[in-house]
């Protein structure tokens, strides 16, 4: 029960004192992550841990300037990692066949669940954490940061810190809307609208309340919360400029196709 009510518990933290976090918690952490499940066991990932302030620095501009980055004393950057493996495996005499896309979508996966694995750790112990999508808009910046070697590939970022706020929680999609039993269902308009209803006012009062962002909303020909993500935060020309540059980050490893 203890972990149920941690798990509904989760908040992301986007402010954080500078407090140190002990040796032996970010231990704990790290011990959690790498007991996670891993796809035939081979734990085709590595974590970077990084708490230099200069180097945090460094990455707080690569993550959008976001200052949660220079705040938390922690951060953990989770990257997909074959060469490990890839290693072992010639010095054991044995070709390696993990140059492919299947085998980064395992190396992803692999990951993200240790990844979440010391979020949970970390939240136990009092922490808070919020994961940086920004990771994957910055890959190519951060891979070269890290000094990643060939057959790698930057997954994901936790920033790992004592809260300096106490948010509400988040809103959340109905959960019937989200599990389908047996098989998919397919919605309707006035399903897909009804999904969304309480999502588009506690999205749309929230970013309202960021000044600047409202007045981007308000000076921008935005009506809804959809419209904030497909006009403001996500548009298809970021999307796509951002996509090309993972996908020659992933051709040199050869988990992608030079061909595209």
């Amino acid at each position: 029960m203890e972990t149920f009510d941690a798990l509904s518990r989760h908040r992301s933290i986007r402010k954080y004192k500078p407090d140190a976090i002990p040796q032996e918690h970010v231990d704990k952490i790290l011990h959690a992550a790498v007991r996670a499940s891993s796809s035939g066991n081979m734990q085709t990932y590595s974590i970077i841990v990084t708490r230099d302030e200069k180097r945090k620095a460094k990455l707080w501009e690569m993550h959008y300037k976001q200052d949660m980055i220079l705040q938390a004393p922690m951060l953990l950057t989770f990257v997909v990692d074959w060469n490990r493996m890839n290693h072992w495996c010639r010095v054991s005499d044995a070709e390696p066949g993990f140059d492919n896309f299947l085998s980064y979508l395992v190396g992803f996966a692999d990951a993200i669940i240790a990844a979440q694995n010391a979020a949970l750790a970390a939240e136990d112990m009092g922490y808070g954490i919020c994961y940086m999508g920004t990771t994957l808009g910055a890959a190519p910046r951060i891979a070269e940061f890290l000094d990643l070697p060939p057959s790698t590939f930057p997954a994901t970022t936790l920033v790992v810190g004592v809260p300096d706020e106490d948010p509400d929680l988040r809103a959340r999609l109905p959960i019937e809307s989200i599990v389908h039993d047996e098989t998919y269902q397919h919605f309707d308009d006035k399903r897909v609208a009804a999904t969304y209803q309480a999502r588009e006012t506690e999205g749309w009062n929230r970013y309202m309340s960021y000044p600047d962002m409202a007045k981007v909303i308000t000076e921008s020909d935005v009506r809804n919360l959809a419209e904030i993500y497909t006009k403001l935060k996500y548009t298809k020309s970021d999307n796509e400029e951002v996509s090309e540059e993972l996908r020659q980050l992933m051709v040199e490893p050869g988990f992608f196709p030079a061909d595209g």
